[in-house]
């Protein structure tokens, strides 16, 4: 009998580590925006040093929450504190199931009084809308823009905003050119409106690469006039358009880890959300990769102080999570870092397809090297002991060294050399985006998060992590 939902799905699989790590979907793309636009290199450089415009148009589920009870549905589903969250501000979206661990983050945008937009990935766009839709809350009104295919094959793409971001420490000339004049630069995570070729448009300020940014969106149809005014108003000072190879390394630099597997495939809580969600979505066939393998699901779940969001957790208010979150001691839980990849060994990995006869290791792509939707590699001490996870892996041209941001031990110090397991064991999983290949340790310092010295002096944690109430 076919599947009917995500409780369908496990059921006839027994396993969910087995499902997801062999998954059959292939590697996770970022839609419709071209792979280059220059090279990633250049683009990776251009946002240290000039001006970059990334479009964040495609990628991400747009949610639109309307009501009184709107408010009601973020501080019901969300770790952190809505006490301060005023119109035209952002906050950063955690939820948490029952267990008090992660499902996944956003932002949410508080646009007018009983008015939020949730711009993000999947599944805390799932936890939004399951309990928006069963939870009692009569004066909600929900409307869904989900992203953008990741193969549309041809087919027009149409969402119902535009999204671009402005970074880079020349970026304000840009933006003060575009507008005419001079420009507020509001606090982080403030929003207001500029004009750009005439039209007013919403904007957030931002900071993703370590230096006073925007995000503008306004209605899809705008988007090629936004973004030919853009380029040609930042020709001047070096910006350079971001494409989508280039695009999701920045935070390795910045520190944001987007993709932790969401915390959804057990517990009895959360059946009836299982049983909620398509056969054919996100949580079903997304994968499951690297070098940690363990045969329960649960292993994989990570509470809010690994994923670096203790500072989130507010007991002001009464949410889905709270009392299992009351019972941890923030001090036994694994913390966010920076690893640093030893260069000669990161070499061997880079080199290894060139070796008629072998070993042959993982494919190391570049700017990023994920192969799974939600990425788990080994992170290994001197006695061969696993201390964490490496989560999210890349090369950065501004730092010229391969980086992956980590949860390790809480008692690793920085500077400790560790390792990480790169690849997977027995040859590898049968997972569309795997070829064989052998398993290799590679030696990386813990580092501070975020790894930019600019970043770190400039702002709080990386794009997604600015506005903690």
């Amino acid at each position: 009998m076919a599947a009917k939902n995500l409780q369908d799905v496990l059921d006839q699989a027994g396993n969910a580590v087995d499902l997801l790590r062999n998954s059959q979907i292939g590697s996770y793309i970022y839609p419709v925006v071209p792979a280059d636009f220059q090279n990633w290199i250049k683009e990776q450089k251009a946002w240290r040093d000039t001006a970059v415009l990334y479009d964040q148009s495609h990628h991400m589920d747009n949610i639109l929450l309307k009501g009184s009870d709107a408010i009601r549905l973020i501080s019901d589903t969300a770790i952190n504190s809505v006490a301060n969250f005023a119109v035209n501000k952002a906050k950063q979206y955690v939820p948490t199931t029952e267990g008090g661990h992660v499902i996944g983050d956003g932002i949410l945008f508080r646009e007018a009084e009983e008015e939020y937009t949730y711009v993000g990935r999947s599944p805390a766009a799932n936890w939004l809308m399951f309990h928006g839709a069963t939870g009692g809350y009569p004066n909600l009104d929900i409307t869904v823009d989900r992203r953008s295919p990741s193969r549309p094959y041809g087919h027009s793409v149409e969402r119902k905003y535009y999204r671009f971001q402005i970074q880079g420490p020349n970026a304000w000339q840009v933006i003060e050119k575009l507008n005419g004049g001079p420009l507020e630069q509001l606090k982080f995570f403030n929003m207001s409106t500029m004009t750009i070729d005439g039209t007013t448009v919403r904007t957030l300020r931002h900071g993703m690469a370590g230096a006073p940014g925007l995000e503008i969106w306004g209605p899809y149809a705008d988007h090629d006039r936004m973004w030919t005014a853009i380029v040609e108003a930042g020709a001047e000072f070096g910006l350079v358009p971001v494409g989508s190879r280039a695009y999701p390394s920045n935070t390795l630099e910045s520190g944001w880890i987007p993709s932790p597997l969401p915390a959804i495939y057990t517990g009895e809580a959360e059946r009836s959300y299982r049983e909620w969600l398509p056969a054919d979505g996100y949580e079903a066939t997304g994968t499951l990769a690297g070098s940690f393998v363990s045969d329960d699901i649960a292993d994989y779940y990570l509470s809010p102080w690994e994923l670096g969001y203790g500072n989130f957790v507010k007991f002001d208010h009464d949410f889905i999570g709270r009392d299992a979150l009351e019972k941890i001691d923030p001090s036994t839980q694994r913390k966010k870092v920076t690893l640093a990849w030893d260069g000669d060994d990161l070499g061997k990995i880079l080199t290894s397809p060139l070796n008629v006869d072998g070993p042959n290791y993982k494919f190391f792509d570049l700017p990023l090297a994920n192969y799974g939707s939600a990425n788990y590699d080994s992170v290994v001490d001197a006695d061969g002991t696993v201390v964490g996870f490496s989560m999210f892996t890349g090369y950065s041209a501004n730092e010229r060294r391969g980086l992956s941001l980590a949860t390790v031990d809480h008692d690793v110090p920085e500077g400790t050399e560790l390792s990480v397991v790169w690849g997977e064991p027995n040859g590898g999983t049968k997972k569309a985006s795997v070829e064989p290949h052998e398993q290799t340790n590679v030696r990386a310092v813990v580092s501070p998060v975020p790894y930019s010295t600019v970043a770190r002096q400039t702002y709080q944690g990386g794009w997604r992590t600015g506005y903690q109430q």
